[in-house]
């Protein structure tokens, strides 16, 4: 389905005005018809019972919107851009999506659906009062997809949400290519986000390829959040090309592991942070002790035996890498 576009149309103001001349005529014909010819009185009655269907063709666009119109069931074109247009009275405005409001940051419905993406309108008490609009918006729009369970390519289960910033750009193909194309992009949007995340792990995890290329990396799904939401985006779009809906970018606005694991993963993190901090202070000890012992050596202020470097290595080593404060112990003796 090619999108065509209707122009030279923008004379619905010069239409209103020759109507409202043609009726302010036609009630002044009813009253001269009365008294002087029948044929002037019925083409009167005629104009002022039927003449209300021109009315039906005058149309109004705001910037950024459309209007795809058809006639008799066959498409015959789009309106597109601001004015006051004026066309078939018998073309019908079509939109299969004018009833389906997407979650915008919560924002639609008050925040009081924060699990759900799709609103329909005059179902629920969340839906807004006013009729859905025939009209198509080209605005930039986002669409704050729930957050969803799935399990990482560690098979740990992780919590993620995107928000993916899209616009439609053909609105042939958003209108007659899908039934609802708002629908269509929320749910191509789940199953990208699941394919996507599966490949990678949520911290860096060893001889995992999350690229294809046969060979290990160090993506993550904490570390790498650009790269996978660019991911995303590309397979979200590769999905919704037919829709005529172009998707401009894709971020990661929440990612955490699952509640069920939450709490093992925190202490694996705190354990993994302490066995860290031990090792830098112990390559730090050994530096320290070496140093001592080649201070020791240069100055000549002592000449220690292997025992007995042996022994002021271990203290230094019990000094240095102790968790409490160190107890002073005076000797007043010897080793031996």
């Amino acid at each position: 389905m090619e999108e065509k576009i209707l122009t030279g149309r923008k004379n619905g103001m010069a239409v209103l005005l020759g109507f409202i001349l043609a009726t302010a005529a036609a009630v002044v014909g009813l009253i001269v018809g009365l008294m002087t010819s029948p044929i002037l009185l019925l083409v009167c009655i005629i104009f002022l019972s039927a003449g209300w269907i021109l009315l039906l063709g005058l149309k109004v666009l705001k910037p950024q919107e459309a209007l795809v119109l058809t006639l008799f069931g066959k498409y015959v074109g789009t309106l597109k851009g601001e004015g006051f247009y004026f066309v078939n009275p018998f073309c019908t405005a079509v939109n299969p999506a004018a009833n389906t409001r997407l979650n915008q940051s919560g924002d639609v419905d008050g925040g009081k659906r924060g699990m759900g993406s799709i609103v329909l309108a005059g179902n629920g008490q969340n839906a807004q009062a006013e009729a859905p609009s025939k009209k198509i918006s080209l605005k930039i729009m986002t669409l704050n997809n729930s957050r969803q369970k799935i399990n990482d390519c560690l098979g740990n289960p992780v919590e993620i949400g995107i928000a993916v910033m899209w616009r439609v750009t053909d609105t042939a193909k958003a209108v007659f290519n899908v039934d609802n194309y708002k629908e269509y992009l929320s749910l191509q949007c789940d199953s990208a986000l699941r394919n996507i995340v599966r490949l990678y792990p949520y911290d860096v995890a060893p001889n995992v390829d999350t690229t294809g290329d046969g060979i290990a990396d160090d993506g993550s799904l904490r570390g790498s959040s650009e790269l996978v939401a660019e991911r995303i985006r590309q397979e979200i779009q590769s999905r919704v090309d037919e829709a005529g809906i172009e998707v401009i970018e894709a971020r990661i606005t929440y990612l955490a592991y699952a509640t069920e694991i939450a709490a093992v993963m925190l202490q694996r993190q705190q354990a993994s942070a302490i066995i860290d901090a031990r090792k830098m202070i112990v390559d730090g000890a050994v530096g320290m002790v070496e140093m001592a012992l080649e201070r020791l050596n240069e100055g000549g202020l002592v000449e220690l035996d292997e025992e007995r470097k042996a022994a002021m290595v271990s203290n230094l080593l019990v000094v240095l890498c102790g968790n409490h404060d160190a107890q002073p112990i005076v000797n007043t003796g010897t080793l031996y």
